[in-house]
């Protein structure tokens, strides 16, 4: 009876901090952060590797459709490099992008990398065109993607791999397996996955460690709520893409409103929301325009109170 919660000690812990408490009086975290409480600058992912809470996403650095090379090749090497100078030292890619080219250009803007800097890329979508994306899960592909990627960001242990979607057509075991091999090989320290939900989290654990989830996410999207719950209760890292909405945007008269009252754009006050939503939230807005960098990078520096918090999170 001693490991059991007591009602009493239920209620304390219920009301002070909104914590869940299940059978057998195991206490997880809130379902969801309350305002101000996720103020950490930083985050270890994999218990690990520190990271400053706002990273740089580097898909946009390539052409249009994610497609070639960018239309101003020198242009996007000054934003990789700017971002770093900013404070970034967590930069998000992708084989697919480009596809290559954005690898490449990481490499070519930013090696030898400075000490403290994390290159997360992902395998396991292939571009047959120009906005066209094709999961591939097939462990041989996944194996010579991993050597490739490592090949082109000039790197001899990528720190965090994540399996950029799971194949339909392919047993997960199979594609983390693979994955798996590379990590004992010495070639990837961490292990993440991408468009997953909570369920699919738990079986992927069951066949290799994972660190991290990027999955979509915005204050306009939040599809994958329980999926960051999860994450939060797991301290595994949340790298939400498109968090200032991608292509879609975002929209709400609360955040415009707000933005004009901390003298910001929307998509500031877009980023300052998912770093207080939670303590494990990664954020990774992607720009080829230097002072959209420069505004994304503020967004670390900007406090909602807790009364705009919550009218964007309604």
């Amino acid at each position: 009876m001693d490991n059991l919660i007591t009602r009493r000690k239920f209620l304390e812990v219920s009301m002070a901090t909104g914590a869940t408490v299940f059978a057998g009086g195991k206490i997880l975290a809130a379902s969801t952060t309350a305002p101000g409480m996720a103020t950490n600058p930083t985050f270890k992912i994999g218990g690990d590797l520190e990271v400053n809470r706002l990273g740089f996403g580097a898909m946009r650095i390539t052409g249009e459709g994610i497609w070639g090379w960018p239309p101003d090749r020198a242009n996007a090497v000054k934003v990789l490099k700017h971002a770093v100078d900013l404070g970034v030292n967590l930069i998000d890619t992708a084989d697919a992008y480009g596809p290559e080219t954005s690898e490449l250009l990481i490499a070519e803007a930013l090696h030898p990398y400075p000490k403290g800097l994390i290159i997360a890329t992902k395998g396991g979508l292939t571009r047959p065109g120009p906005d066209e994306w094709v999961p591939n899960g097939r462990p041989e592909h996944l194996k010579e993607a991993v050597d490739k990627s490592l090949k082109r960001l000039k790197l001899e242990r990528i720190d965090l791999y994540q399996l950029h979607r799971i194949d339909p057509k392919v047993p997960a075991e199979d594609s983390l397996g693979a994955l798996k091999e590379a990590q004992q090989a010495g070639k990837i320290r961490h292990i993440g996955l991408s468009e997953v939900s909570a369920r699919q989290i738990e079986e992927a654990r069951k066949i290799v460690p994972i660190v991290s989830i990027q999955n979509r996410y915005n204050f306009d999207d939040r599809k994958w709520d329980s999926a960051l719950d999860y994450c939060q209760r797991e301290s595994l890292g949340f790298l939400p893409w498109a968090p200032v909405g991608g292509n879609r945007g975002l929209s709400g008269s609360a955040a415009e409103s707000i933005a004009k009252a901390h003298n910001a754009d929307v998509y500031r006050v877009a980023l300052a929301w998912l770093l207080q939503r939670s303590p494990v939230m990664l954020p990774i807005p992607g720009t080829q325009n230097l002072q959209h960098l420069e505004d994304n990078c503020a967004a670390a520096k900007l406090k909602l109170t807790p009364e705009e918090w919550k009218s964007l999170a309604a």
